[in-house]
């Protein structure tokens, strides 16, 4: 199994990186791929030194797996290279996503679609994985209708440039600004950038790609994403309309049994999902999980995810790991 990482040194590349080694992923050959500024120099995977190749490089040496997050424009430019020199991409930005001949994979929801002839793959956004993981289940039990989010996104989202203001303002050093304002002690209302109809690009991700993951267009999603001043760890408050009425202690069970999911939900004891708790974990956390008393057939519920890992390295991972494991490369 030859594998390369595109963008190995980035913030998602790194945690990557260490859950190849955490899942004990079956690599014969490594090869880690970066910037032009950073070829020559060394990562160290499962405990040896690996020089960084250039993306020319990565595609001449025909890798079996290449797990993308180097950025969309990248992702445009190198990933039909790689696909048509026969590897398969696992692409982790915008690029490919609501391409209609490339699929949308979230392993446990929809991994059975995928065929040898799927070259190039897109992982969801962050936002959208820990979302539908949660709510594709309940939607097969009760048919969603309308479903409201509000996000509470960690700067680590935005990467390194926005961790580092967030680091500065904290302790009163003035640095490069990766928002237009400051995030310490602050929110903003402003993910990615403002598109025509007033929503962000992340916004109306929420809203597109649940509908293509779960291949559904009878329910609709409309979003309101805001960066916090939190380290990592993103937050969504899931307001869902059903078609059929439920039951919380059902909605519970259901959801205790999904494979990645974990319910954390006891006022009575203080219990529910948090970033800190999610930190360094692979689960989709659920919890505040009551009736909306003011509609019909209404859910509300509080979702929690570490978003470099499940919303995008642990995600892409899982999908080469179905890969592997069904013989499709």
């Amino acid at each position: 199994m030859k594998l390369a990482v595109v963008g190995a040194t980035g913030m998602v590349g790194t945690v990557m990186l260490k859950l190849l080694e955490e899942r004990n992923f079956p690599v014969t050959q490594f090869l880690p791929v970066a910037s032009e500024k950073s070829v020559g120099n060394e990562v160290v995977f499962k405990g040896e030194p690996h020089t960084i190749v250039s993306l020319e490089a990565a595609v001449s040496a025909v890798p079996d797996i290449a797990i993308f997050s180097a950025g969309g424009e990248t992702s445009l430019e190198w990933a039909p290279k790689f696909a048509a020199a026969g590897t398969t991409v696992i692409d982790n930005s915008s690029a490919w996503r609501m391409d209609q001949s490339k699929k949308l994979i979230v392993p446990e929801i929809n991994a059975h679609l995928l065929s040898k002839d799927d070259k190039i793959i897109a992982n969801p956004n962050c936002s959208t994985i820990q979302m539908v993981m949660v709510l594709a289940p309940l939607h097969k039990k009760y048919r969603m209708k309308r479903v409201v989010v509000s996000t509470y996104q960690s700067v680590s989202g935005t990467g390194l440039k926005a961790v580092h203001q967030l680091e500065n303002e904290i302790q009163g050093i003035k640095g490069e600004m990766a928002y237009p304002y400051p995030i310490h002690k602050n929110a903003l209302p402003h993910c990615d950038v403002f598109e025509d109809n007033g929503y962000t690009k992340e916004e109306m991700k929420l809203a597109r790609e649940p509908q293509k993951i779960l291949d559904d267009k009878s329910f609709s999603v409309t979003a309101t994403a805001v960066r916090i001043p939190t380290a990592g760890g993103h937050s969504e408050a899931v307001n869902v309309e059903f078609h059929n009425d439920f039951e919380l202690g059902e909605v519970r069970s259901i959801l205790h049994e999904v494979p990645g999911i974990t319910v954390q939900d006891n006022p009575d004891t203080n219990t529910y999902p948090m970033p800190m708790y999610a930190h360094d974990k692979d689960d989709v956390f659920v919890g505040r999980i009551r009736r909306d008393e003011t509609q019909p057939n209404s859910l509300n519920m509080w979702i929690v995810s570490d978003n470099l890992r499940k919303g995008a390295a642990t995600n892409a991972i899982q999908i080469a790991e179905y890969l592997v494991a069904n013989s499709l490369v």
